[in-house]
């Protein structure tokens, strides 16, 4: 975790001493020095005692990456591209937890190949949630089964493989599942 404890006690001007004494319980200047440059691990609680010494709130010490962020340029409707009446930015796709990938090699359906999708697993509660969306779901043996998820009955699932002429399959109780949520498609 990368810290600015250094930084807000030096704004607050305190000496490494200062903030070892008004921690509870007061602390040596040394551990304070070592969780200022990483030499020791920060912990929640540690976090937790020198934000109190410091008088700030513990997030306060918690430095969060850089973040890229895109500005927009245009705004594209049926009327044209037009300047945003704000200035405005977009953060590009960061993955969250839980995300699996599917790469498309062959055109299929609305995919084109070299697309990526992006995926949420999900668990056997909240397959509901992936109703009338693209899945891929877990078969035995190493396999899936991809397609869109149009029904879920009695632990059944009803899923509508890609590409014409496909057939309903129906799958039953998989231990997961992982709904399409954003594809990223290079022109």
């Amino acid at each position: 975790m990368i810290t600015a404890i250094r930084e807000v006690r030096r704004a607050k001007g305190l000496t490494l001493d200062d903030v070892a004494r008004r921690c509870t319980p007061p602390t040596t200047a040394q551990t304070i020095g070592r969780l200022e440059t990483g030499a020791r691990t920060v912990s929640v609680g540690w976090l937790n005692r020198i934000a109190a010494a410091l008088g700030v709130a513990a997030a306060d010490l918690v430095k969060l990456p850089e973040r890229v962020e895109i500005a927009v340029a245009a705004i594209l409707d049926a009327s044209g591209a037009h300047a945003p009446k704000r200035s405005a930015t977009i953060a590009p796709p960061t993955p969250a937890p839980g995300l699996i990938a599917v790469t498309i090699a062959t055109g299929i359906g609305d995919y084109r190949a070299g697309d990526e999708l992006w995926c949420e697993t999900l668990e056997p509660e909240a397959f509901t949630r992936a109703l009338n969306r693209d899945v891929l779901v877990p078969r035995p043996a190493g396999r899936f089964l991809f397609g869109r998820l149009i029904g879920r009955d009695e632990g059944k699932l009803q899923v509508l493989p890609l590409g014409p002429g496909a057939r309903q399959q129906v799958v039953a109780d998989p231990a997961w599942i992982a709904r399409a949520v954003r594809l990223l498609r290079a022109l």
